[in-house]
């Protein structure tokens, strides 16, 4: 079994949907391992509504979403998990049309679907798992109440489970300890620092995941002044965004709130980043260089790492050199930024303008063109005509996603969706 998951849940129905975006975004700062954000409305508005936001939110944010709206068929299934939802959760209280289980996992996986059981009686007689076992990855199960037979279902199903419990009658540690348990949804950590929760089911031995250091300080090499130089990067894009100090005290708070907290050799006190400007770093990863004498941080920085206001303290230019830069993520986000400028502001003479003037259907037939072009190029045994029709594909390919309200993230955290 693998780690418990501590999941906030959303129920998005009759909410404003901004003020929902904004909480979904103040969970994935506080640690939890996932977020079920949900509204069963049977209004098509309401469910446009729900999609729409979903689409916001992953684009914000990297912890993986839950979504569930209301599946009457098929492509309430599709909508969901495209708005880069990691799973989609279909309640089987609404769904009457029982092809649809079928239809979704074959089309998408069962692991990319969570069916809820309305009826817990029903789960813990196995008849849910029965019925479940070749369509959903995970079963979520709510208003339940820990008996002897609710543990020996959940122990014995062949399903991974999720308990959705507001915590008002039981503890999350109650809950978390229930054998074969996959995770526990929750709200009742609405507006609570979410971290430390974890850390003492950790010091209860329940096995959730946090951010532990894998080396002790001791074993990092220290300056004369007792510090240890710590460079801190973006996790996303790997940008340099500052250079501080640490010392031991520094170092256990980081791990303690899961924010970066550095040593203030100005000030001689420790500060958490963030704490006056409300510009936290959230840590990611940490790596020790091979002399053990300064850390290497990635982190997910909120605002500006620069005290000026800048994204980074490094953006003072001393001496610079042209060189080509051949990186695929910069080279990439830097074509599509021509393309999406040229949308935004029109140039005469453009050809990418000229696309977009024509619309999708002249874009669609490019597309097609280079990628026949691509086939026939990959018959010829030289490399050179091959590699030119690639990036001309791709080039078409940028302005379609352009024209679409596509972007590089939301294809890569696709792609990252389907490790």
């Amino acid at each position: 079994m693998s780690e418990k998951k501590l999941i906030a849940y959303i129920n998005a129905e009759n909410e404003v949907m901004s003020n929902v975006i904004e909480e979904v975004i103040r969970y994935s700062k506080e640690d939890v391992d996932e977020i079920f954000m949900y509204n069963y409305s049977s209004r098509e508005s309401d469910k446009e509504e729900t999609l729409l936001a979903a689409r916001k939110i992953t684009k914000e944010i990297d912890t993986p979403l839950i979504l569930g709206i209301n599946v009457s068929r098929f492509e309430d299934v599709k909508k969901a998990l495209y708005t880069g939802a990691s799973r989609a959760v279909i309640k089987e209280a609404i769904l009457e049309d029982k092809n649809v289980y079928e239809q979704a996992a074959d089309r998408f996986g069962k692991d990319k679907l969570i069916v809820e059981v309305e009826n817990v009686d029903d789960f813990i007689s196995g008849s849910a798992q029965a019925r479940y076992k070749d369509y959903a990855g995970e079963l979520l199960i709510k208003h339940v109440e820990v008996s002897d037979k609710l543990m020996k279902a959940v122990k014995e199903c062949n399903i991974p489970v999720i308990i959705r419990d507001s915590l008002v009658r039981h503890s999350i540690k109650d809950v978390m300890e229930i054998d074969g348990i996959d995770g526990v949804a929750t709200n009742y950590y609405r507006g609570k620092k979410i971290y430390p929760v974890k850390k003492s089911l950790r010091d209860y031995g329940i096995d959730v995941k946090v951010f532990e250091s894998n080396i002790s300080f001791s074993q990092l090499k220290l300056n004369s002044d007792g510090l240890i130089p710590v460079v801190v990067q973006d996790y996303k894009n790997d940008e340099v965004l500052m250079m501080a100090y640490m010392n031991e005290e520094a170092f256990n708070k980081t791990f303690e709130l899961g924010l970066m907290t550095y040593y203030s050799r100005s000030r001689q006190e420790l500060w958490v980043k963030g704490e006056t400007s409300g510009h936290y770093q959230y840590i990611k990863s940490m790596a020790v260089d091979c002399d053990n004498d300064t850390l290497l941080v990635k982190v997910r920085q909120v605002g500006a790492a620069c005290h000026t206001g800048n994204k980074s303290c490094f953006y003072t230019e001393v001496a610079s050199k042209e060189y080509s830069q051949t990186n695929p993520t910069v080279v990439l986000n830097r074509v599509y930024d021509v393309i999406m400028d040229r949308k935004n502001n029109p140039k005469k003479g453009s050809y990418t303008n000229y696309l977009f003037e024509k619309g999708i259907d002249k874009i669609l037939k490019k597309c097609g063109e280079e990628a026949t072009e691509i086939v026939i190029a990959a018959k010829n045994p030289e490399s050179e005509e091959l590699k030119y029709e690639i990036a001309d594909f791709m080039y078409h390919i940028m302005v379609l996603m352009a024209e679409c309200g596509l972007d590089w993230d939301d294809i890569t955290s696709e792609l990252a969706n389907r490790e």
